[in-house]
Formats: structure tokens, sequence, C-alpha cells
């Protein structure tokens, strides 16, 4: 007998989202639009970021609403096709 909870179970919950990439303008701006795209509860003010010591790259960390895992999986696939993000987490 297993003791691990299902996924279905786990949601809906507070699941942060960490997104890396060049630190340009436009990553901060387009990151965002996808992240409302898939949550639009989400507001400017929810995004914290935070640039690499050598200031080339940014980190965008925002919690969303994950209403579910099929939720989740299409804001990382959105994210990690956009051209300018080098890493989600």
């Amino acid at each position: 007998m297993s003791s691990e909870t299902p996924v279905e179970d786990l949601f809906p919950c507070a699941f942060p989202v960490k997104v890396m990439g060049a630190a340009v303008p436009e990553f901060q701006q387009r990151v965002q639009e996808i992240v409302r795209r898939h949550a639009p509860e989400v507001q400017e003010g929810d995004f914290t970021t935070r640039s690499s010591r050598g200031g080339r790259y940014c980190a965008l960390t925002v919690v969303v609403q994950a209403r579910s895992r099929e939720h989740m999986d299409a804001l990382y696939r959105e994210l990690s096709a956009c051209e300018l993000v080098t890493m989600t987490l």
C-alpha cells in the first residue's frame, strides 16, 4: 500500500514559479504576459525580480494559484517555448 498523496489531491494550491533569462527589458514583459495568460489573477506587483551578480541574467518569481497539473504543464510549456527564457523552475 502506498502512502503517497495522488497528484489530483494537491490542487488547487499556491505554486511558486521561477523563470530565468537574459537581463533585457523584453524578458520581464514577455514572462509577465505569458504568466497572466495562464493566471489572470496575477498582478504586476506579484512578481519579484532578482539580477545575477554580474547583471547579465534576471530571475522572475511569482506565486500562481495552480488549478491542476494540466494548468501548470501548459504554463511551463509556454514559458519554456519562449526564446528569451533560459530556465524555468
